[in-house]
C-alpha cells in the first residue's frame, strides 16, 4: 500500500492560467481521462486507456503518480466556481508509473503535459516514485528510453542513471533502439541522501 502523501513544488508561472503550485499524488481512477491524454500528446505509442486503468486498479507492482497544477486566484473561489462549474481549480499535467519487482523500480512510464515542459516536473515525478520505492525496499531502478530522446536521457544522467545496455529496434513504429539505464543501489542511496529521505 502507498503512503498517501503529497509533494509539492513551490509556485510555477504557467502559460494557461496563475497557479499556485505542483503537487505530486497518488494517481486516482478520476486522473484516467487527463492521464490518458497527456501519454497520447507524448509518445507516438501510446498506452490504452485500460493499461491505466489496470495499473491503478489491478496490478499489484503497480505504483503510479500524478502531477496536479493547483490554480490561484478566483478559480478556487467556491462560490464562483459553483457559478462557472466549466472554470478549473485543478489539472493533472504529469504522470509516472513504476512497478516494483521484489527490490528493483522499473520506470514503465513518465510523462508531461507538452505545455509544462521544461519546469522540472518530470524530474519532481521521477524523484517522488524513487523515494517511495525506496521506502518500500527498492534498490535498484531500470528504464528503457527511446535513443532519441536526449532530454529526457539527460535527466536521467542527473539522477545518476547509467547506460547498461541496448534493445535493438525495440520501438516498432520507427524502429529506434531503446537505450537501456539503471540506477545502483549506491547511486539510488546517495540520491535519497542528498534529498535527505
Amino acid at each position: 500500500m502507498m503512503p498517501d502523501r503529497n509533494f509539492h513544488l513551490m509556485q510555477l508561472d504557467s502559460n494557461s492560467a496563475a497557479s499556485t503550485g505542483i503537487i505530486i499524488r497518488p494517481m486516482a481512477l478520476d486522473d484516467l481521462a487527463q492521464v490518458v491524454a497527456i501519454d497520447q500528446m507524448s509518445f507516438s505509442l501510446p498506452w490504452p486507456a485500460h493499461s491505466f486503468r489496470y495499473e491503478v486498479l489491478d496490478n499489484e507492482v503497480s505504483r503510479q503518480w500524478v502531477a496536479e497544477m493547483q490554480y490561484a486566484g478566483p478559480d478556487t473561489n467556491l462560490a464562483r466556481t459553483q457559478a462557472d462549474p466549466d472554470r478549473k481549480t485543478s489539472e493533472v499535467v504529469g504522470m509516472i508509473v513504476v512497478w516494483l519487482i521484489l527490490d528493483e523500480a522499473h520506470i514503465a512510464t513518465i510523462a508531461v503535459h507538452p505545455q509544462y515542459r521544461r519546469l522540472g516536473i518530470g524530474r519532481k515525478l521521477l524523484l517522488t516514485a524513487l523515494h517511495e520505492c525506496v521506502a518500500q525496499g527498492a534498490s535498484t531502478a531500470t528504464l528503457e528510453v527511446r535513443e532519441r530522446n536526449l532530454i529526457a536521457i539527460d535527466m536521467y544522467r542527473k539522477f545518476g542513471f547509467e547506460v547498461v545496455g541496448r534493445r535493438k529496434r525495440y520501438y516498432n513504429d520507427t524502429n529506434e533502439d531503446a537505450i537501456l539505464m539503471t540506477l545502483d543501489t549506491k547511486g539510488l542511496n546517495s540520491l535519497i541522501a542528498r534529498i535527505g529521505g
